[in-house]
């Protein structure tokens, strides 16, 4: 594992780069990784959650959407994560670009979207996709997969062409209270820059790396 090893050597990012608006930073950042080519899904993330006693818990969801109120994700409410941000409402978000040796931290207190906003996004997935959403009940146990297959196959025969939006499914907004932005540097002297704040209130500073 010693031998796994790489220096950084893509740039710099430092405070004369900085947007004074740490959305507007992001869309930057998130924009080039997107139109770098480099990633199959850019908009994936680490949601990171934790028990009401505090037990971590992480998992890669997909950014679907985010604006100056916040990042939007979907999933099952009945699902580990859904269970842990109804107990704690708190979680961190990390996007990580390797190519471009960017890393992205987000954390902030997490609510769910309005029923209507889950049931319009609702609508643009897939069809296998929202049969999906009813045919496993995310994080439980089953025997084997068969289980999934066969609930599949009796949906597609209840709603064979439209799927209503499941009761137990639908998005959160993360709204954030702390941006950090990571750019890998040589000798891994890595440029860390932290907001944190809130509204027209960010305060930036440095953080060694």
């Amino acid at each position: 594992m010693e031998n796994l090893r790489k220096e950084y050597k893509k740039g710099t990012f430092t405070e004369e780069d900085v947007n004074k608006d740490p959305f507007e930073q992001f869309k930057i950042w998130f924009d080039e990784a997107v139109s770098s080519g480099e990633f199959m899904m850019p908009n994936a993330m680490t949601l990171a959650t934790a028990s009401s006693s505090g037990k971590p818990s992480a998992r890669i969801v997909l950014l679907k959407g985010y604006d100056e109120k916040g990042f939007v994700f979907y999933t099952n409410y009945k699902s580990r994560k859904g269970k842990d941000l109804s107990l704690n409402p708190f979680a961190s978000l990390l996007f990580y670009w390797d190519k471009l040796e960017r890393q992205v931290r987000i954390e902030g207190r997490v609510h769910k979207v309005t029923k209507y906003q889950s049931e319009e996004y609702f609508k643009t997935r897939p069809y296998e996709s929202r049969l999906g959403a009813w045919a496993s009940n995310q994080s439980s146990v089953i025997k084997d997969r068969t289980v999934l297959e066969n609930s599949f196959s009796k949906l597609a025969e209840i709603y064979p062409s439209e799927v209503p939006l499941p009761a137990y499914w639908g998005g959160y907004i993360l709204v954030p209270g702390m941006f950090e932005f990571w750019q890998g540097g040589k000798n891994r002297l890595h440029d860390r820059i932290r907001y944190k704040g809130k509204g027209a209130k960010w305060k930036i500073d440095r953080l060694a790396p």
